[in-house]
């Protein structure tokens, strides 16, 4: 008798941790379906994806144009240089951080291609315009206030841009919302 309650409190315990479990993986996968489910996105969530594109953006830009001039190459080749970098340290970002989960390399880098080409390419096309639009931008030095005062601006106006193009991705799950699942 005493070995059939024990038995039976030993079988509630049970019970009760695997509710327990349960209870949690569902406020878990509440927690990421409220970051990255379909219709769930929020403008920080995209602000920060934004971000994150931007940062390697930044990087890939800034240090193709100073290659570009460098090596006296003229406005076109340096601009498709930085446009080529940006890229490349967009998904860097991105597969840094998919790696460290991980996540073997073939995988990460469908992920990151996934998450973020879109995302860059607008940032680009529109870093870039601006910088093509603007009177004298193109033709500025690294060392003229004008180039990084544009560079800026072009930049701000591309995040500003693309936040919102993030924000529709992730909330069809798309974009950054693919990343989410290896964090």
């Amino acid at each position: 008798m005493q070995h059939d309650a024990h038995t039976g409190h030993e079988h509630t315990a049970t019970h009760e941790g695997h509710h327990q479990q349960h209870e949690n993986h569902q406020n878990h996968a509440g927690h990421h379906a409220h970051h990255a489910g379909p219709g769930k996105a929020s403008w920080s969530m995209a602000a920060k994806a934004t971000l994150h594109c931007l940062t390697g953006c930044a990087i890939g830009e800034v240090l193709g144009m100073i290659i570009g001039t460098a090596l006296g190459w003229g406005n076109m080749p340096t601009m498709i240089l930085a446009i080529i970098l940006a890229f490349f340290f967009g998904y860097a970002l991105t597969l840094r951080g998919i790696l460290a989960a991980g996540v073997d390399f073939k995988t990460a880098f469908k992920v990151a291609l996934a998450a973020d080409t879109l995302s860059i390419a607008v940032m680009e096309l529109i870093d870039n315009g601006v910088i093509a639009l603007w009177p004298g931008a193109m033709d500025a030095h690294l060392s003229e206030a004008l180039f990084w005062i544009v560079l800026a601006i072009s930049l701000a106006v591309a995040f500003v841009v693309t936040t919102p193009v993030n924000k529709w991705m992730i909330g069809r799950g798309k974009g950054h919302a693919v990343v989410h699942q290896y964090h």
